[in-house]
């Protein structure tokens, strides 16, 4: 009788076991998935949803594989979202691949809640990440000075700051649009607020700002900056304490000494780095590698860079980070383009390079008890991004390599990595 009974009960389990494998769904995330910019939408959502997503890390370009519930099919359905029904021997043999393989699983478990900082005049398609999210449809809250100072960020899992200038020089357009009406309208809104805020400049309002971001880092936030963002918080970061600005910023000389110092130790990034004081000169440092000023001629046709092969058993994050359909990504330019290698402090990670080894386009790395991800270039479609340049149609870019890594970001924070049996 007791044999009997154990026999029904593995039964049972088995029944059960094969029941809960037959009723997954694959969101393939290679050359075969219809819109891989909106898939991240459609995992968000499910994620929203309180249901716990899986990402197969090297498996199919970085696919994800979740229990199939009311209203899925529906919605990657209504988003054009390709997605396989792999019986129950299928999904098994996903698991042994993986288990086999450069690859693993981390357990995406909540939605993170998303801040994007940019100012109240900014236009939605001056900023990559926030026509991305709002292609793939991903909820998110705009944040400024105001909400930075008031202590705001804590509400947020993930920070992601763009074209903005720390430094105080709005965004150093000095030499070619001083005298064009949209950017003294923005001088005047910058100042009002700085007074309105209880600082002298803009460049000091800036400063702290820059501060308590990285204390947001800190205390365990994800941060995720491009183009501009990505060099001048490092420099606000650096110069607290010192007038790093020219005259037309603030009515001063900047400090005769000031790279004797700046203060390499209180930056995220990047180290040993010199200042373009010159208003008339659109950059803010050396790091920026091509110099916006002094751009390399490869032009578009030739930029592209690696993105680097990780162990995803060992190395899960840098791992998550690089998820793509190809390894090889087209470049693009922007005010802060890519990092010069040198500058880069060695607890840095490298996640993607240019051949020529001067260049890093993509770098991540730990501060506290939270992370940073830095990318450089301003649009992953828009090769040469100009003021007023019309919107990037995301829906013509939807297998957009470079655009996928940004929404790796997104997805970044809600992963738990899968434990593993020993």
């Amino acid at each position: 009788m007791q044999r009997i009974k154990k026999f029904v009960i593995i039964l049972t389990i088995l029944i059960l076991a094969q029941s809960v494998l037959a009723s997954k769904i694959l969101i393939p995330m290679d050359r075969t998935q219809s819109d891989h910019l909106k898939a991240y939408g459609v995992v968000y959502w499910i994620l929203k949803q309180g249901q716990n997503v899986e990402w197969l890390l090297n498996y199919r370009g970085g696919s994800f594989l979740t229990d199939s519930r009311s209203g899925i099919i529906d919605e990657m359905r209504l988003r054009g979202v390709s997605f396989e029904k792999p019986g129950n021997s299928s999904v098994m043999q996903i698991y042994s691949t993986i288990e086999q393989n450069n690859m693993d699983i981390a357990i995406l478990e909540k939605a993170a809640k998303i801040a994007i900082y940019t100012p109240p005049n900014k236009q939605p398609w001056d900023d990559a990440v926030t026509m991305a999210l709002t292609y793939a449809e991903i909820d998110y809250d705009k944040v400024w000075d105001r909400e930075v100072l008031d202590g705001e960020l804590s509400k947020y899992d993930w920070l992601h700051l763009h074209h903005e200038d720390f430094t105080g020089q709005y965004g150093k357009f000095y030499g070619n649009y001083r005298n064009h009406k949209w950017y003294r309208d923005q001088k005047q809104k910058y100042e009002a607020m700085a007074r309105e805020l209880g600082f002298e400049s803009v460049s000091e309002q800036k400063k702290t700002v820059a501060a308590r971001i990285k204390k947001y880092v800190d205390q365990g936030g994800f941060l995720f900056a491009m183009c501009a963002a990505t060099d001048a918080l490092d420099i606000a970061l650096a110069a607290q304490g010192l007038d790093i600005v020219a005259a037309p910023f603030d009515g001063d000389p900047p400090d005769p000494n000031l790279h004797s110092k700046l203060d390499y130790s209180n930056t995220l990034a990047f180290e040993d780095f010199k200042l373009y004081t010159n208003p008339m000169v659109y950059e803010f440092s050396d790091i920026d590698y091509p110099p916006s000023n002094n751009p390399v001629a490869r032009g578009a046709m030739a930029d592209y860079f690696n993105l680097f092969q990780f162990s995803a058993k060992y190395d899960p994050v840098p791992t998550m980070l690089t998820q793509n359909h190809q390894n090889i990504v087209k470049g693009f330019m922007g005010q802060t383009t890519g990092f010069l290698r040198n500058k880069l402090k060695e607890s840095i990670v490298v996640l993607g390079d240019v051949q020529d080894g001067k260049q890093v386009k993509y770098l991540h790395g730990n501060h506290g008890q939270g992370t940073f991800t830095f990318l450089g270039g301003h649009d992953p479609e828009d090769y040469k991004h100009y003021v007023g340049d019309p919107k990037t149609r995301l829906e013509l870019h939807k297998h957009s390599p470079g655009y996928r890594l940004i929404l790796n970001n997104v997805l970044f924070p809600s992963a738990k990595k899968k434990e593993r049996k020993t």
